[in-house]
């Protein structure tokens, strides 16, 4: 009879327990630094340029033509889309090796009448619709950018000729992906390997 009143309050304290645990464990994996070992990391995806504040329509501004490419433009001159922080696992036997990577992505315009626009006005009106332009291809672009980097090794991206060997890649692939679009330059804004 006594087991009887004393194994309820057992229970009750193990799934107290139990549950307390979980509570620290999920606190643990969603606060704690990214450079403390945890069983798995959180990918947060918020482009941070490609959401407006409003759409912006306006009739002196040319739609863009997504046919013409746009030759001969330096880096700096195109129009940024920053994709946002990526953590992936690289490839490696004991899965313990992550990539953070943080990239922007310099496109030239599609319309060479960019170029032509005189006021703020325009070019943000341009800017504006070619970011909702962008961001509907998101997917496609982050799906592109994972798949590459999930299939690199701590030894490919670790040097500097390796960086430089990925930035040709991501070009390469997401021209290939995207080819009414064309990326002129890739830029790491943050680049860990662990």
């Amino acid at each position: 009879m006594k087991i009887m009143k004393i194994l309820p309050k057992i229970l009750l304290g193990f799934v107290l327990f139990i549950l307390t645990l979980t509570n620290l464990a999920v606190a643990y994996i969603i606060f704690a630094p990214d450079n403390l070992p945890k069983p798995f990391y959180l990918l947060y995806a918020v482009p941070s340029q490609l959401t407006p504040s409003a759409p912006v329509e306006s009739p002196t501004v040319p739609k863009p033509t997504p046919q013409i490419k746009i030759t001969n433009l330096e880096p700096g001159q195109g129009l940024m889309v920053d994709t946002g922080s990526k953590i992936v696992n690289l490839v490696d036997p004991t899965g313990r090796k992550y990539l953070r990577v943080g990239v922007v992505l310099e496109f030239a315009p599609t319309d060479p009448a960019y170029f032509d626009l005189k006021t703020p006005e325009e070019k943000k009106a341009y800017i504006d619709n070619f970011n909702q332009e962008i961001e509907a291809k998101m997917p496609i672009i982050n799906d592109t950018l994972i798949t590459l980097f999930t299939s690199q090794t701590f030894d490919t991206v670790y040097t500097a000729e390796g960086k430089e060997a990925l930035r040709a890649q991501i070009k390469d692939n997401l021209n290939k992906q995207l080819p009414e679009y064309q990326i002129i330059a890739v830029y790491f804004t943050e680049f860990v390997v662990q």
